[in-house]
């Protein structure tokens, strides 16, 4: 259901975005900007699954991920993958980009939200 949270979501992220972005350092190397984007892609997991803990009311596609999980009994990991790749696969379709961190992000979410799920659960 939603939430504050769910309002808090699309508000804090976007600020977090805009707000961080300059102090981030942009790797030359592939090995630097995939070994950043992992690093990202586990943050988001790990936060995803402290808010989700905190039962406050999902964001978008949490609600969603969460929503067909329960209704299908996969595995929250595979759900949000198939979320995530739909969604890649849709923005393709109308000509947006594609590129190696939008598919390490698509494919690597998914698990990265349920450990963080697995991690909050057992230690918060």
């Amino acid at each position: 259901r939603p939430g504050i949270g769910t309002l808090l979501n699309a508000l804090i992220i976007a600020f977090m975005i805009d707000f961080s972005l300059p102090y981030l350092p942009t790797p030359g190397s592939v090995i630097g900007q995939m070994t950043q984007a992992s690093i990202g892609i586990l943050i988001v997991g790990l936060s995803s699954g402290v808010y989700l803990a905190a039962n406050l009311g999902p964001g978008p596609r949490d609600g969603l991920m969460t929503g067909l999980q329960r209704l299908t009994s996969m595995p929250i990991a595979s759900v949000r993958a198939l979320l995530e790749v739909g969604a890649v696969a849709i923005g393709w379709y109308l000509g947006g980009q594609v590129g190696a961190g939008t598919l390490m992000f698509a494919l690597g979410i998914g698990p990265a939200v349920a450990l963080g799920i697995i991690l909050v659960r057992r230690y918060l």
